[in-house]
């Protein structure tokens, strides 16, 4: 299925190509930015029926917590909100609307996961309320958990066993392939189809998408186990590969038919 997103920087909608986002801001490499608030996604979002949407704030900063704010009241309680979220503020955002909080670099310290953060959050939020962002570059032919804007490689590897033990922490995960993401030069379908066949809990994937045959072809692959969110490929964004419009006519079309979903969701995955 389709999930939208909206990511904000200083207070506006844009689309960063991923890894280039720093504390400095040198190298920033912008797709896309728009001259609609961010309240007015999130308004679209919810005429058209679309759950599970995600809006990250990259970046601090009371601009970005105004628009997350009001992207949350546009929608309450069909997005879930990421960036900055800590076990003090994490209830303070689901009172703001969001369905869920994403979390990533809280949970993690001097690179490895800090268990007693996790659990500050769970009790918190509980483990329903909470995604836990596992977003990861490649490198050594391992996939590793970034953290901190994408920044830093934590000990981490993203695997079968990874997931299996954070399943029990949170709802959902949420995973960019960073390497790919607002490239528009297609999916990680080896990363796609590892999350399928590792993933005991919902996971969403993001990076990379150029087509409407990439939310296609990742329905395919996972055996409809994956979520596919869009970005700079999106027209919405300013992209040309991607409509908005096909994009919901496809959750409508998998929504209408539970049959074959079940019946997909049934057919082996790779391991």
């Amino acid at each position: 299925m389709f999930r939208p997103c909206i990511d904000l920087h200083e207070g506006h909608v844009k689309q960063i190509v991923g890894g280039s986002l720093t504390d400095g801001g040198e190298g920033l490499r912008t797709n896309f930015v728009s001259e609609r608030p961010a309240s007015w996604y999130a308004d679209l979002y919810r005429r058209d029926g679309l759950r599970g949407g995600h809006v990250i704030k990259l970046g601090p900063g009371e601009a970005n917590d105004r628009a997350a704010r009001e992207a949350l009241a546009a929608y309450p309680g069909g997005l879930q909100l990421g960036g900055g979220v800590t076990a003090d503020n994490a209830r303070a955002w689901l009172d703001a609307g969001a369905s869920h909080v994403i979390v990533t670099s809280f949970v993690f310290r001097d690179g490895q996961l800090h268990a007693d953060n996790l659990r500050a959050l769970l009790k918190a939020v509980g483990r329903e309320r909470l995604v836990l962002d596992l977003s990861c570059r490649l490198r050594d032919g391992q996939y590793w958990v970034v953290t901190d804007r994408w920044q830093r490689f934590t000990r981490l590897t993203l695997e079968r066993a990874t997931l299996e033990r954070l399943a029990d922490s949170c709802a959902e995960f949420l995973v960019h392939a960073v390497d790919v993401e607002g490239l528009c030069r297609g999916i990680d379908r080896d990363l796609v189809q590892n999350l399928a066949g590792w993933s005991p809990i919902p996971v969403t994937y993001a990076g990379g998408a150029s087509s409407l045959a990439d939310l296609e072809e990742v329905t395919r692959l996972s055996g409809g186990r994956v979520d596919l969110t869009i970005g700079s490929a999106l027209d919405l964004f300013g992209g040309s590969g991607v409509r908005y419009a096909d994009c919901v006519a496809f959750n409508r079309r998998k929504s209408a038919c539970p049959a074959r979903e079940s019946a997909s969701q049934s057919l082996p995955v790779p391991p």
